[in-house]
């Protein structure tokens, strides 16, 4: 009995060598898969980082050409502002030269009443 129970010791060892060879061969090939995978990931990313600036650089150099065009139109804006309020400055002139011409003797006593008044209130307030 004694062969026999070394016998199946000597399978049992066999078969547990044969089992944790193939443990190692396994544990070796996904290392090496994983590596595989890491490398892959990391080539993935650098290239997705490589869009990835690609695509801000174009979306700074939209966002810079529409504040230029902004600007430009701003600028166009503020010059037909500047325009109409000189227009409503001539028109006022205008109107106030018409006004003395059609009546001189009103527009010099109202002239003359706002002179008084400005010395009177420029004298009053150097007595204080």
């Amino acid at each position: 009995m004694a062969t026999t129970n070394n016998g199946s010791t000597e399978v049992a060892t066999g078969s547990f060598r044969t089992n944790i060879g193939e443990a190692g061969s396994s544990l070796k090939q996904a290392a090496v898969d994983t590596g595989d995978a890491l490398k892959n990931a990391a080539v993935a990313a650098g290239e997705e980082l490589r869009v990835g600036k690609a695509n801000l650089k174009a979306d700074l150099a939209d966002t810079a050409l529409a504040g230029i065009a902004a600007a430009e139109v701003a600028g166009g804006a503020a010059r037909e502002q500047v325009d109409a309020l000189m227009d409503k400055g001539r028109d006022l002139v205008d109107s106030a030269a018409e006004l003395i011409r059609e009546r001189p003797l009103a527009s010099f006593g109202v002239a003359f009443a706002s002179g008084w008044l400005i010395a009177k209130l420029a004298r009053g307030s150097s007595n204080r």
